[in-house]
C-alpha cells in the first residue's frame, strides 16, 4: 500500500489531492450515467475540485498521453505474443479504447488536478 502524502497514493486511489481523504467521483467507473460526476468540493477538507471553469478540458492532452500508451500497449502485446493481420490490431486497439474510456477519463481527471493542487498534511487528519 503507499503512503499518503505521495501524489501516486492520490492517482492511484482517486482521492482529493489535498487531504487524500474524500473521493474525487461519486460513483464506480462502469456506472455509466454517472461516471464523471464528481463533487463539487472534498467531503473532508472542501477542496474545491473545478478549480476554474472548463477546468477539465486540460485533462483531454493527459487522456492524448494515455490513449497513445494504450494504443502501444496493446500494438506491442499482439506483435509480440500473436502477430496478427491489420484488421486485428485495429479492432483489438478501438475495443481497448470502448471498454476502458471511462477509467483513462476519470484516470486522466485525477493525474491533471494532481498537476495543480499539492498534498497538506494539515489537512490530512481523520
Amino acid at each position: 500500500m503507499l503512503p499518503r502524502g505521495n501524489k501516486l497514493y492520490s492517482i492511484i486511489y482517486q482521492k482529493c489531492p489535498r487531504c487524500q481523504h474524500g473521493d474525487l467521483f461519486e460513483a464506480g467507473a462502469y456506472n455509466l450515467k454517472r461516471f464523471t460526476q464528481m463533487p463539487e468540493k472534498c467531503s473532508h477538507c472542501g477542496q474545491r475540485f473545478e478549480l476554474e471553469p472548463a477546468f477539465y478540458s486540460g485533462a483531454m492532452y493527459v487522456s492524448y498521453a494515455l490513449q497513445v500508451a494504450l494504443f502501444t500497449t496493446v500494438y506491442v502485446a499482439l506483435r509480440v505474443l500473436f502477430n496478427p493481420d491489420m484488421f486485428v490490431y485495429m479492432y483489438s486497439i478501438i475495443g481497448a479504447v470502448i471498454i476502458l474510456f471511462p477509467v483513462t477519463l476519470r484516470l486522466s481527471r485525477t493525474i491533471y488536478l494532481n498537476f495543480f493542487v499539492r498534498y497538506d498534511s494539515r489537512f490530512d487528519k481523520a
